[in-house]
């Protein structure tokens, strides 16, 4: 069973709950997981700053990240993922294509890192984007994956 739960503290940015439900089911039965408990938390840009501050040492607001809370190996996958709501608002301005949109890609990036993807290197981050590129296709969304 797929339990995915969203979390919208912040009122900045519209979530469209069901529709990101639906990303993160197609990402997860896309990558085989058939038992998960996720949280997707989209929060402000002081929120994200202070969780990237505080767990990564990067003092500034950030898109994803990631909490994994079972360890490899385990029956069900289960982990939280925050995803800073103005940063995507901000990026999708910039490159002019619809939030909802970016916010789909992070609940994508963020369940993949989830399921032990990383983009630390070049070759990791190249089959990071892949992934990110095959599930927005499936959704039916536009490529806006970043270049590898």
């Amino acid at each position: 069973m797929l339990r995915i739960r969203i979390a919208s503290p912040q009122e900045i940015v519209p979530v469209d709950r069901p529709r990101l439900k639906d990303v993160a089911r197609t990402v997860l039965e896309g990558e085989g997981v058939t038992a998960a408990a996720v949280s997707l938390a989209f929060v402000d840009d002081a929120t994200i700053h202070r969780l990237n501050k505080q767990f990564l040492n990067h003092d500034e607001p950030t898109d994803v990240i990631t909490f994994p809370l079972s360890g490899p190996g385990a029956k069900t996958l289960e982990g939280e993922i925050v995803i800073g709501a103005e940063v995507a608002r901000a990026r999708a301005a910039e490159l002019r294509h619809d939030e909802q949109h970016e916010l789909a890609l992070y609940v994508i990036h963020g369940l993949l890192h989830l399921c032990g993807y990383d983009d630390t290197t070049h070759a990791a981050l190249r089959r990071m984007r892949g992934r990110e590129r095959h599930f927005l296709k499936l959704l039916g969304l536009p490529d806006i994956a970043e270049a590898d």
